[in-house]
């Protein structure tokens, strides 16, 4: 399928072309010496952050991709933690405080108001970031280590916070962590893995879905990569931990795990063939740690994680060419810096490849990509105190939600389908149910907006997004800016002259300039302002629903 049209098939304009071959891309990590201009430094920021306004796409023009990319891997510190927004009857938690270390009581709505305030917070970080890829690769780690249905928030709190201060760090040391994180024994039951009663869940998704990758059946119980023997044996490494603190009353409790010397199994394990019949012996609460090591001395887990940061920064089609001269050399770059992911991850984001035509723009965006993006990039800014702010991001997060998009609630451990469900991926999140609340969600902020806990409206500034562009008394320039600002491949010249029909139906380029300036003139004189408003506003909602600005 061209890459282009991966939205054209969606819109009823062909479906013939959903197995067209795709178009082979030569270009490697070699690091991109082409002009860096609008469409390059937005095409990074597009795919690395979740959505950037005009001014900071200007800037990094100014400073040039070595510094933008140098700004989006520099150190931050962790967001403030969330905290109770409106619950008076907690009397461990005071309103304005937070609670992640806080101990229970009854349960009932003590979590409830708790599971809200975390899942607005999560919206309030994504709103406030500065431009950083932190948040897009702790997304991508949570989409990757998938958990859902565990039901303490603290537990949560701390599963995301590993994944938020590993974001760019060691990818072997993450997975030791998570192996013993409280959230993840939990919730692949972990917890319940003795020597009495061995459970497979965990290891077989280590194996499948973390680190090394199934790869395709060769015989019984052989994917290539590992046998059902292996799991086995893996499973029995991981044996005797367990998690303390769930959902307990006790002020003293803290979220942690443990280890418990009887609950381990301490004979040898021996793995198959695909790991040249290693043996691993017993190291008690080490053991896991050791297993780990020997499960990434195999070259696949650099290809397996490789592939799976292609699909989420680059695109999902990876074809010979690509497996060669990109995760490859990937794999090979990961394995030398010792299982690093910021360097690589620079690499990719620094090539030639990644900035190649074909690769910008074919990217449906994600919920939280498309949403989240739509309140940064057009700098709509949530009015209120922190407390007032909590419920609205809590509106959105739901609303969020019904895109098929939950943050803390991946659909299964294999996270969302768009990044692995072939041969759908990206065009999964486009349907006749998840379409109306994105159209929903660009009408309302491009008219009327909404009205925030303080009564304050929010709604899109249009005449401030408009006085940032460089000519806008020349509609051509202010559409094609704007058009440059919203979708990934600005605009042809049919489209052109079709949105100047919706901005000044009928009339010449002239009449706009005119009465563009006379509103310059006369700022203040309402009846002038409300007739460019309202051409201003059409025209970006207009913009908003094309099937451009679905795309990154």
């Amino acid at each position: 399928m061209n890459r282009r049209q991966t939205l054209a098939s969606l819109f009823g304009q062909s479906t013939s072309t959903l197995q067209a071959p795709i178009e082979t891309i030569q270009s490697g990590l070699e690091v991109y010496a082409g002009d860096w201009t609008y469409a390059q430094a937005s095409h990074l920021l597009r795919r690395s952050t979740f959505g950037v306004p005009n001014d900071v796409i200007q800037e990094s023009i100014a400073a040039g991709l070595n510094a933008t990319i140098a700004a989006l891997f520099g150190s931050k510190e962790l967001p403030d933690p969330p905290i109770n927004y409106d619950y008076a009857e907690d009397p461990n938690v005071a309103i304005g405080e937070t609670w992640v270390n806080a101990a229970y009581i009854a349960r009932g709505e003590v979590v409830g108001y708790r599971n809200r305030s975390f899942a607005a917070w999560q919206i309030k970080v994504l709103m406030e970031e500065v431009p950083s890829i932190r948040e897009k690769m702790t997304l991508f780690w949570h989409n990757h280590f998938s958990i859902a249905n565990v039901n303490d928030p603290k537990f949560v709190y701390q599963y995301i916070t590993l994944l938020r201060t590993y974001s760019t760090g060691n990818f072997r040391q993450l997975i030791k962590d998570i192996i013993i994180e409280p959230a993840m024994l939990r919730f692949l039951n972990g917890n319940q893995n003795t020597v009495e009663s061995p459970n497979e869940n965990f290891g077989r998704e280590l194996l499948e879905l973390y680190t090394i990758g199934k790869g395709p059946q060769v015989g019984p119980g052989d994917y290539t990569n590992y046998t059902e023997q292996d799991v086995r044996e893996v499973s029995r490494a991981l044996t005797g931990w367990r998690d303390l603190g769930y959902l307990s009353p006790n002020e003293n409790s803290e979220v942690r795990s443990f280890f418990r010397t009887l609950r381990h199994d301490t004979g040898d394990k021996t793995l198959s063939h695909r790991f040249n019949n290693s043996v691993i012996s017993n190291a008690g609460e080490d053991e896991y740690k050791n297993m780990v090591d020997l499960i990434f001395q195999q070259a696949e887990v650099a290809r397996f994680i490789s592939r799976k940061l292609y699909r989420w920064f680059v695109y999902y089609h990876i074809d010979e060419t690509v497996e060669a001269n990109i995760i490859e050399p990937m794999a090979q770059m990961l394995i030398e810096n010792d299982y690093n992911i910021a360097p690589v991850l620079q690499a990719l984001l620094s090539s030639q490849h990644f900035y190649d035509a074909l690769n910008m723009g074919p990217m449906i965006k994600n919920p939280m990509d498309f949403s989240i993006g739509l309140f940064r990039q057009n700098q709509v800014t949530i009015p209120g105190t922190v407390l007032q702010q909590y419920p609205f991001y809590l509106t959105l997060y739901s609303f969020i939600g019904t895109m098929d998009m939950n943050y803390f609630n991946p659909p299964s451990v294999a996270g969302w389908k768009a990044y692995y469900q072939e041969p759908g991926f990206y065009r999964i999140w486009i349907n006749s149910s998840t379409l109306r609340p994105r159209m929903l969600l660009t009408d309302v902020f491009s008219t009327v907006g909404l009205r925030a806990r303080n009564g304050e409206q929010m709604v899109i500034d249009i005449f401030e997004i408009v006085a940032a562009l460089s000519n806008p008394i020349d509609p051509n320039v202010l559409i094609t800016e704007l058009a440059d600002l919203y979708f990934p491949l600005g605009i042809n010249e049919e489209q052109l002259s079709n949105l100047k029909e919706v901005l000044i139906p009928g009339l010449p380029d002239f009449e706009w300039t005119l009465e563009y300036n006379k509103y310059l003139e006369n700022p203040n004189d309402e009846e002038i302002r409300i007739s460019v408003e309202v051409k201003l506003r059409t025209l970006l909602r207009t913009m908003l629903t094309m099937p451009e600005f679905y795309l990154s």
